[in-house]
């Protein structure tokens, strides 16, 4: 078992990495390299990021529940099994349509 909790080079399910806490968001990164991360999150229903800007591109692939991205002023509803990529400088935020869980994926690049 590695300092993230799991083993590599085992089979594990993304939605048990991080359980729903009321009220709440939770996040479990699952791999952080100098090059990038991949972050596992939970939603309560209501809660959200606010409006931000990241320097890389990042991937979101939804893996419970809904939530409505807004990149650059425009809404996206995501749903289970769904997935968006939110370009790098662009405006995003997030706000959880019910409880949801999500794989963040962030490429570095220069």
């Amino acid at each position: 078992m590695n300092e993230k909790g799991f083993s590599p080079a085992q089979v594990a399910r993304l939605a048990d990495f991080v359980q729903y806490q009321e009220g709440s968001v939770v996040s479990r990164e699952v791999i952080s390299k100098t090059t990038g991360t991949v972050t596992i999150f939970s939603f309560d229903q209501g809660q959200g990021l606010s409006e931000h800007t990241a320097p890389f591109d990042a991937m979101v692939y939804v893996i419970d529940g809904s939530v409505e991205i807004t990149i650059g002023g425009r809404p996206h509803k995501v749903g289970a099994g769904e997935m968006i990529i939110m370009p790098a400088n662009q405006p995003h935020a997030l706000k959880a349509l019910e409880k949801f869980k999500m794989m963040l994926i962030m490429i570095r690049s220069q």
